[in-house]
């Protein structure tokens, strides 16, 4: 199949994940439980003996991350003060990388080492490419420069996925041990995380037919 369906196709597949998502996520959130996203990750925080992680509330939904830089794990306000067990699960999952950085996780330490080169190429690459299109007779070199800056995002997407997988099993895994997540709502808070871990599958397939659909430009020019 021609790549450009291929692109076409997983820009669909995006769109159907993104909606499948927010369906579960709305529909966990209506099974309680007896603890916020906050209390979640104070209390997983302190069981994996970190004391040094601060818990914010940003605005957004689905803005959940933590920053391993400030040490900051920021929850977004609807995880931050709800109590079900969709807010446990992403409150976890974000725990999960907070437990990563404090036991030296390689993955998580590519990634966080990824970032600076990925936040310079993503600056440039769109006019980087465009240009390298627009003159591919003239100086095929620039398309295939814009390609080695696309290829920076492409390998972080890629190193992306062990680290979210990772810190899922992490999350499951203590809010079974902790009894947060009962037999009954553990699979939900699986489910929750196993759906927002196909948005980074999809992202990063995308990035990588992207990638190869460029570089068979270059090459065919």
């Amino acid at each position: 199949m021609d790549l450009w369906y291929i692109l076409i196709l997983i820009t669909v597949l995006s769109f159907a994940v993104q909606a499948m998502l927010q369906r579960r996520f709305r529909k966990y959130s209506a099974v309680r439980t007896g603890i916020t996203g906050a209390e979640v990750a104070a209390r997983m925080l302190r069981d994996n003996g970190i004391t040094d992680v601060r818990i914010d509330s940003i605005p957004g939904e689905l803005t959940d991350h933590y920053d391993p830089e400030t040490k900051t794990l920021n929850l977004s306000e609807a995880v931050y003060g709800q109590r079900n067990i969709a807010a446990a699960a992403v409150a976890a999952h974000e725990c999960g990388h907070a437990v990563q950085h404090a036991s030296g996780y390689a993955p998580l330490r590519l990634r966080t080492s990824l970032v600076k080169v990925v936040s310079f190429s993503n600056r440039y690459v769109s006019w980087v490419l465009l240009l390298g299109l627009l003159l591919i007779k003239v100086t095929p070199s620039l398309l295939w420069l814009g390609i080695a800056l696309f290829a920076a995002s492409t390998l972080f997407s890629i190193v992306t996925l062990p680290v979210e997988i990772n810190a899922s099993e992490r999350a499951v895994a203590w809010l079974e041990s902790s009894g947060i997540a009962t037999y009954e709502t553990k699979p939900m808070a699986a489910d929750a995380l196993r759906w927002a871990a196909y948005t980074y599958v999809i992202a990063a397939l995308g990035s990588i037919a992207t990638l190869l659909y460029y570089i068979g430009i270059a090459r065919n020019r």
